[in-house]
């Protein structure tokens, strides 16, 4: 820069020039600066203060709403592991809509209707109701003609299929962040029989990823089990 003592906008030499037409300069100048200054430092700490107005502080502001329901989705989930289960895969007569097996009996897909149905939202119904107009879109593991409002819920082939019809399927790898509380897993166990569990609110011991509410046959149970066995399914769901 050039060093001019002669030039109105440079002060190196005369930090306050006596000459009344520069001091007026001078004067407005600083007014200006200090006046921008203030009003920048007030934006800056109402956006610090307000994050859901800063699109880069909070990107996910208009998905807060979803994001709750999951939460609330795991929380639910996880009242279940308060209660004693036990294990009893057995076929089970039960009312339409909102039916349930005995509050003391249930098995994985128990977890996972019980969950939602604190929620509000009655998986009996709505896979039953799909069935009935698309049975041949689900699986024929079980020799069936014909829908059946007992059972049907209850199997995790068919939630598989419901959940991929009606929810958004994710990823299977085995990058741990891409599991999030609420997020539905299903696994393919040894001998071949399939799994299903919830991603809980809860971080491992090691804090690397979220634990798993499922019942594998010691009752409704928190536990940290997420790569215990091949993923074959993983989806969010919603209404």
């Amino acid at each position: 820069m050039i060093n001019d003592n002669k030039s109105p906008i440079n002060h190196t030499l005369h930090p306050f020039p006596t000459n009344f037409p520069y001091l007026a300069f001078y004067m407005l100048r600083k007014i200006v600066l200090i006046s921008g200054l203030v009003a920048t430092t007030i934006w800056f700490g109402f956006t610090i203060q307000n994050p859901s107005q800063n699109p880069i502080q909070n990107p996910q502001n208009t998905s807060a709403q979803h994001n709750s329901f999951y939460h609330r989705l795991a929380d639910s989930a996880y009242t279940l592991t308060l209660q004693n289960v036990t294990y009893d895969p057995k076929y089970t007569v039960i009312p339409y809509p909102n039916g349930d097996v005995p509050k003391d009996k249930g098995v994985c897909t128990d977890v996972i209707i019980r969950a939602y149905r604190k929620l509000g939202i009655d998986l009996q119904k709505e896979v039953h109701q799909d069935m009935i107009k698309n049975f041949q879109l689900y699986p024929k593991n079980w020799g069936q003609k014909q829908p059946d409002k007992n059972i049907d819920h209850r199997r995790v082939p068919n939630l598989m299929t419901f959940f991929s019809r009606f929810g958004t399927t994710l990823k299977t790898s085995p990058e741990t962040q891409l599991y999030k509380p609420g997020d539905i897993v299903c696994w393919k166990l040894t001998g071949g029989a399939t799994h299903i569990g919830l991603v809980s609110n809860s971080l491992s011991f090691d804090g690397e990823r979220y634990m798993i509410i499922h019942n594998i046959g010691a009752g409704q149970v928190l536990e940290d089990c997420l790569f215990s066995f091949p993923i074959i399914g993983h989806y969010r769901y919603s209404k």
